[in-house]
């Protein structure tokens, strides 16, 4: 296995290209776990349920950006859009994930002596398509 750099990730909402006004991003999947233990059993007995997940976005703001993360979030939140994630770049055979969210939060942070800077949560919605680029 080789290491991949992270400065190749690529992340788009509702076919807005975000990536350049990226510096770091997530990627959570998880599941319901149900509790099945009947009498006279010594330990838990579990069963995995239903996938969930969710994306968060963030980085460096630019306010000459007419498709920046402002411009492109603000107007979808509380709508669902289209997340495509790759998470080793843009090329063939990599992987590409795509995944239908809600945009949940559009925060910036304005500190005194840094550069404005903005994250986005996202909660997935519906099934996961993991993909190979051609």
């Amino acid at each position: 296995m080789s290491a991949v750099h992270s400065k190749h990730t690529y992340a788009s909402l509702a076919g807005n290209d975000l990536s350049q006004y990226l510096n770091d991003s997530d990627w959570t999947r998880s599941t319901d776990v149900r509790k099945l233990t009947t009498y006279g059993k010594n330990n838990n007995v579990y069963k995995g349920g239903l996938g969930d997940g969710s994306t968060e976005l963030s980085g460096i703001y630019d306010n000459t950006a007419v498709t920046g993360p402002r411009a492109v979030i603000e107007p979808l939140e509380g709508q669902n859009a289209t997340l495509v994630y790759r998470p080793e770049g843009t090329g063939t055979g990599l992987p590409e994930r795509s995944v239908d969210v809600v945009v949940g939060e559009y925060k910036e942070t304005h500190s005194v002596a840094d550069y404005v800077m903005w994250t986005c949560k996202l909660t997935h919605s519906d099934d996961v398509t993991y993909t190979t680029q051609a």
